[in-house]
């Protein structure tokens, strides 16, 4: 049995962001309880040369918009990265996830061979869409969602490995 596009990206991608928004949610309710204030959670960050959480949840929701729209040779929805609140992160999720939802399997499915060509850097970088997903745009996505996840960590959010494989199975 083979996996299509579609099954291999949006699903993912939808799952990986409501686990996103559990994380914010769990780091919010820490933040309350232990009178940290919001902007210090959401600025912190694991390296000084890398992105903070507001970076991690903007590029995570463009992995997966971008992903999405690349794979269903669609234009991808423009979001402009100026977040400063978990309320506002959460938002942004939320209009990534509305956005991966309007893309249908018909739109992707049957185009594994198609070209993309991305330029990140300005360089450019050309796939054919089947290895654009599993080798570039999953990997890059589950990056920014794991360091999402170890920054919390590294601020105390009490955090579980569940936390983050939340929704992968179902319910026995």
């Amino acid at each position: 049995m083979s996996f299509s596009l579609y099954d291999i990206s949006v699903p993912a991608f939808s799952r990986g962001l409501d686990t996103l928004s559990h994380l914010l949610d769990k780091g919010a309710v820490y933040a309350d309880e232990q009178g940290i204030d919001h902007a210090q959670l959401i600025g912190g960050r694991l390296a000084p040369d890398m992105y903070s959480l507001i970076g991690q949840v903007q590029s995570a929701s463009d992995a997966a918009k971008f992903g999405a729209a690349r794979l269903a040779g669609i234009a991808p929805p423009s979001f402009p990265d100026d977040e400063t609140t978990l309320d506002e992160l959460r938002a942004r999720i939320a209009k990534t996830q509305e956005f991966l939802r309007s893309v249908t399997p018909e739109s992707m499915d049957g185009q594994e061979q198609r070209e993309i060509v991305i330029r990140p850097g300005g360089r450019e970088l050309k796939f054919v869409a089947r290895d654009y997903i599993r080798g570039f745009v999953l990997p890059n996505f589950y990056f920014h969602l794991s360091t999402a996840y170890g920054i919390l960590r590294h601020q105390g959010v009490p955090l579980g490995k569940l936390d983050y494989l939340r929704g992968a199975a179902s319910p026995a």
